[in-house]
C-alpha cells in the first residue's frame, strides 16, 4: 500500500500523486464516482491501475489516502 493525494486538476478531472515516486498523472477512470461511493478501481492516463477502498466522497480536494497498485505504473 502506498500514500497517495488525489486533487483536481485544471480541466476539472482528478489527478494522481505519489510522492514516493513523484509521479503526477490523470486520472482516466474512477470504479466509484457518486457522492454516496467514491473510490475503487482507478486507472491512470499512463497504463497504472491502483485500488482505493470505496467511500463516501470528500467533502473537498486534495485528499491523502492509502493506495495499492493494482498494475505497474511507469
Amino acid at each position: 500500500m502506498a500514500n497517495i493525494m488525489i486533487q483536481r486538476g485544471s480541466g476539472g478531472g482528478y489527478v494522481f500523486y505519489l510522492p514516493k515516486r513523484d509521479l503526477e498523472d490523470n486520472i482516466v477512470s474512477m470504479e466509484f464516482d457518486t457522492p454516496e461511493k467514491w473510490g475503487g478501481e482507478i486507472k491512470l492516463n499512463n497504463g497504472g491501475t491502483y485500488f482505493i477502498e470505496p467511500q463516501i466522497a470528500p467533502a473537498k480536494l486534495p485528499i491523502s489516502l492509502r493506495a495499492k497498485r493494482l498494475d505497474a505504473a511507469e
